[in-house]
């Protein structure tokens, strides 16, 4: 549909460029037709016509009929066959329009050294072979812009599929990471379980609307983190240190992809906490010019294959919206320190 009123919107423009080249070339022959007392030989001037005259039918005849029906079609010979046909049936008229048109009384007397006759119809020719070329290449070169918008318009909605197929796994992925974590609390708190609930509709509401956008102002998001944080912080121990820095402007408006790092803060608070070990999560996301940077630090407590809390598919989904959303425009270190003890993960996002 895009596609279709953007070739609407450029026909006015093209039909603009044909009418004022056509007009410049039949403005030409005015340039050689004779004036007596200021009044123009219009028999003269038709004369000339002739020359343009036959540019437009050679140039019409294939942008319209044997460039798309036979060019575009893959059947070169019989379009230069029809072209040789229309050059000769083109050129025979144009001479016999000058023949009988031709006005003795205003001939000159022949110079010497003058060009033979068959030079001019020669030069005439080569004109035509130049205009059927100039229609075949602007022909192409409008079938090659149309083909390209395709592209792009199919790889757009491509993109918007995918991009759509991510939000919707990353929905039941985030809601079974919270559940697993409500879960651990019912054994031993339900108190605490039931206020989990409570904050875990709040992030629902947040997931299931805000999440279908493509981009959010980061002010939300954040927002979003941090009752997140709180959430996961309800089912931890005394011996878990959280530290949050949220460095941006108040109510920052700056458009983010939402959920973009909640993957990283789910994997930090996955692999960060040991239940018998003091563990420590230091979120910090801040919001300097063009760019907006999440880093993470947590103690690294790798789970064991045995351990099925969340799918693992997380960082695979960020991975790929950085790669649609943020193409180019972003760099993402992640690894685990020297000593195997902190695990580091810093995204940094350029705004446009």
């Amino acid at each position: 549909m895009k596609q279709t009123l953007t070739s609407a919107a450029c026909r006015p423009l093209e039909m603009l460029i044909h009418i004022i080249g056509w007009g410049i070339m039949f403005g030409f022959p005015f340039f050689f037709v004779e004036r007596g007392n200021g009044n123009i030989n219009w028999m003269a001037y038709v004369r000339h016509s002739a020359v343009p005259l036959s540019f437009v039918i050679a140039f019409y005849v294939n942008y319209f009929l044997l460039v798309p029906r036979y060019l575009f079609q893959n059947h070169t010979r019989k379009y230069i066959s029809y072209n040789i046909i229309l050059l000769i049936i083109v050129g025979f008229l144009l001479h016999f329009w000058q023949s009988i048109t031709f006005d003795p009384s205003i001939a000159k007397p022949k110079r010497p050294n003058m060009p033979p006759g068959w030079l001019f119809f020669t030069r005439d020719m080569l004109s035509l072979v130049f205009t059927i070329a100039l229609s075949a290449a602007i022909r192409i070169s409008a079938r090659w812009r149309e083909a390209e918008a395709a592209r792009k318009e199919a790889e757009r909605s491509r993109t918007e599929a995918e991009l759509k197929n991510l939000r919707n796994q990353l929905n039941p992925h985030f809601l079974l990471n919270t559940l697993n974590n409500i879960y651990a609390l019912i054994a031993f708190n339900t108190d605490k379980a039931q206020q989990a609930v409570q904050e875990l509709s709040k992030l629902l509401r947040y997931v299931l609307y805000e999440n279908q956008q493509t981009y959010v102002p980061l002010s939300k998001e954040v927002e979003f983190i941090r009752n997140y944080i709180e959430l996961m912080r309800i089912r931890l121990s005394s011996n878990v240190e959280i530290v949050t820095q949220f460095n941006i402007r108040p109510n920052s408006q700056t458009a983010i992809a939402p959920l973009i790092f909640i993957s990283l803060i789910e994997n930090a608070f996955k692999h960060g906490i040991s239940p018998v070990n003091s563990s420590f999560i230091h979120i910090n996301i801040s919001e300097t010019g063009k760019e907006v940077v999440c880093k993470i630090e947590n103690s690294n407590h790798p789970k064991n294959y045995t351990d099925k809390s969340g799918s693992g598919i997380g960082l695979e989904q960020v991975s790929r919206r950085l790669e649609i959303l943020y193409p180019n425009a972003y760099t993402w270190h992640k690894g685990v320190s020297q000593d195997g003890k902190i695990y580091e993960s810093t995204l940094t996002l350029k705004i446009n």
